[in-house]
């Protein structure tokens, strides 16, 4: 028996089925980047999970008053680079972005050089001067030659550090209560104030890992990308014009060149969950070693769990950005992600370790 869909919804749901069909690939591009951040997040854990490397120390894991100060200052980084982009002073965005990446790409290229060198010459002597090395090299590389290939190899090896770095910091009830504040914020500045895609537009004109790119055909070049793709969106949306801050399509060049666009923070925040439930659940379960340490099975069960529900809102936001207008990524995302910790945790652990006791101070 067969079914044809008709008029209003089915029309709706046709074309958002064509509309993935065309974009399959970069879509699917960006789903392995997805999981490529956190899965590096993950195999590094180990190495960071120790309280004097927390950010705030260990009393600081349960204290809400430092979730508000990382919202605030996302808040003002926000408005202070698009104040300096307005102000054509892209050149300090640019060295003190650069800067941050740096020292953030620290936390996942130390692990592995040292595995490397303890594999190779039996020591781990000289870790952290290569890693500064390597690190020089990839900013180097970043700045005189933003390909997106590029682009999207710094943004995950930073996006995999930020998020060991605050998944770490952090119990998974204040991760939550991070992300969902984020979620509301990223919906009303992609859909109400509009300055996170004027932010976006910053980002690509500058060429920054702040995102990650997803080339639809293979001709796709990221250096010829100009800084109004949110823009455009917004002004001329089509069935071809396809966008988001967080996930966008620019509208096909002369060459047919086509790309995908999704924001760190879309990664970050799914991943900042996954880490956290690694470092704070109960270690029970069976013992798993790894270069990098040991793990237990019951967390990392309720940690993939967490990793699959924000699939599934990855998945929910394709739909969207598929149908043609800019779409908040973190809604979908942190609401899968919430939903899969809430439901794998209580079938491992029971409710009662899902909830950690806090305090605002």
């Amino acid at each position: 028996m067969g079914f044809e869909l008709r008029g209003g919804w089915g029309v709706k749901v046709n074309e958002t089925i064509e509309a993935m069909r065309d974009q399959w690939k970069s879509m699917s591009g960006m789903a392995g980047m997805f999981l490529m951040t956190i899965f590096l997040g993950i195999t590094i854990q180990p190495v960071w999970d120790k309280d004097e490397v927390r950010a705030f120390g260990a009393e600081g894991t349960t204290q809400t008053g430092y979730i508000f100060l990382e919202l605030a200052l996302i808040g003002i980084f926000t408005f202070v680079i698009i104040w300096l982009a307005r102000k054509n002073l892209e050149i300090i965005i640019k060295g003190f972005i650069m800067f941050s990446l740096y020292f953030s790409l620290m936390y996942v290229v130390v692990p592995y050089i040292a595995l490397i060198l303890q594999l190779t010459t039996g020591t781990q002597t000289n870790a952290f001067l290569i890693t500064f090395i390597i690190n020089f090299i990839l900013m180097a590389t970043l700045w005189k030659y933003p390909e997106w290939y590029i682009v999207n190899l710094v943004g995950v090896l930073v996006g995999s550090g930020v998020i060991t770095m605050i998944g770490i910091s952090f119990v998974p009830t204040l991760i939550i209560i991070f992300m969902i504040f984020a979620a509301i914020y990223d919906h009303w500045a992609v859909n109400g104030s509009k300055h996170m895609l004027e932010l976006a537009d910053t980002m690509i004109d500058l060429k920054l890992p702040i995102l990650l790119v997803a080339p639809k055909d293979k001709g796709y070049t990221f250096l010829e990308e100009k800084g109004d793709v949110m823009k455009e969106n917004i002004e001329r949306p089509s069935q071809e014009d396809r966008g988001d801050f967080n996930i966008g399509n620019q509208q096909p060049s002369k060459g047919g060149r086509d790309a995908l666009f999704m924001g760190l923070g879309d990664v970050i925040f799914p991943g900042m969950l996954v880490i956290s439930t690694l470092s704070f659940l109960p270690e029970t379960g069976q013992e798993i070693t790894s270069f990098f340490g040991t793990i237990h099975s019951d967390p990392l069960m309720v940690a993939l769990g967490t990793l699959f529900g924000g699939l599934i809102g990855y998945f929910g936001l394709m739909t969207q950005v598929a149908r043609g207008k800019p779409q908040a990524g973190l809604p979908l995302l942190n609401g899968g992600s919430i939903l899969g910790y809430l439901i794998t945790g209580i079938l491992v652990f029971g409710p009662a370790e899902l909830i950690q006791e806090i305090s605002l101070f």
